[in-house]
C-alpha cells in the first residue's frame, strides 16, 4: 500500500469509529444484533471490539466444528473443527454490520490461511460466520474491498451460520483481569500476561505491516 492509500484507509477506519459515536447521540433503544468472527486468539479480538462505540458485549468462544459444547483443551488439541471466535453483540443504531466487518479485516492478517501470527493451526484461522444471505452479501463486498485496499489475496472464508459455544469463564475479559498467575516471567496479573503475549506473538506488528495507518486497534 502507498502512503496515500495508508492515510486514506486509516481515515476510513477512524471515520467508522467516529461515525459510530455520533450516530449513538440521542439514539433510541434498538434491537440488538450480533455477528461471529474468527480472528486468531479470541482474547485479542474481544479486547479490540469492546473498544468500538456501539458494541455492547464481546464474548470469546468456539464455532464451526462438530463437537457440542467443546472445551478449550479439546479445541486447541485439534480434531473438533472449531475456530476460536468472538460473538460481538452491538447496537445497529450506533454501528453497522458492514462497519464492524471493515474494522475486523483491518485488525487481522487475512492473507494467512494457516492461523494468525504466532498461533498456528485451523482453530486460529480467520473466518466470518454469516447468518443470512443478506449478511453474506455484505461480508463478500467488505472482503472484496479489503482485498482491493490491501492489494493481496484475502483468504478469510465467509461461512454459514453455526452454533456459538462460549468459552470457559476464565477466558472472558482476560485482557483486563487482575488475578495473578505464574508465568515464565514470574507472577503477573492476567492483564499483564495478556499484554506480553500480544506483543510477543507479533499481532500488532504484523497488522501494522499489512495495513499501516488503516489498522484501527494498534495505536
Amino acid at each position: 500500500m502507498t502512503v496515500f492509500e495508508n492515510v486514506k484507509t486509516g481515515l476510513l477506519a477512524l471515520a467508522i469509529i467516529a461515525g459510530a459515536c455520533l450516530k449513538g447521540t440521542g439514539a433510541t433503544a434498538q434491537t440488538q444484533e450480533s455477528l461471529v468472527v474468527a480472528g486468531g486468539c479470541f482474547w485479542c479480538v474481544e479486547s479490540d471490539f469492546e473498544r468500538v462505540p456501539g458494541v455492547i458485549e464481546a464474548v470469546s468462544g468456539f464455532a464451526g466444528g462438530t463437537v457440542a459444547n467443546p472445551t478449550y483443551k479439546q479445541v486447541v488439541r485439534g480434531g473438533t473443527g472449531h475456530y476460536e471466535v468472538v460473538e460481538i453483540t452491538y447496537d445497529p443504531a450506533r454501528v453497522s454490520y458492514e462497519q464492524l466487518l471493515t474494522l475486523f479485516f483491518r485488525s487481522v492478517d487475512p492473507t494467512d490461511a494457516g492461523g494468525q501470527f504466532c498461533d498456528r493451526g485451523q482453530s486460529y484461522a480467520t473466518a466470518i460466520f454469516a447468518d443470512t444471505p443478506e449478511q453474506r452479501a455484505v461480508a463478500e463486498a467488505v472482503k472484496a474491498q479489503a482485498e482491493a485496499d490491501l492489494g493481496q489475496t484475502v483468504v478469510t472464508p465467509i461461512l454459514g451460520s453455526a452454533p456459538f459455544y462460549p468459552a470457559e469463564a476464565y477466558h472472558q475479559d482476560y485482557y483486563k483481569q487482575s488475578e495473578v498467575i505464574l508465568t515464565r516471567r514470574g507472577p503477573k496479573s492476567k492483564a499483564e500476561a495478556y499484554k506480553f503475549y500480544r506483543s510477543a506473538c507479533g499481532r500488532d506488528a504484523r497488522v501494522k505491516e499489512l495495513w499501516g495507518g488503516a489498522a484501527p486497534f494498534t495505536g
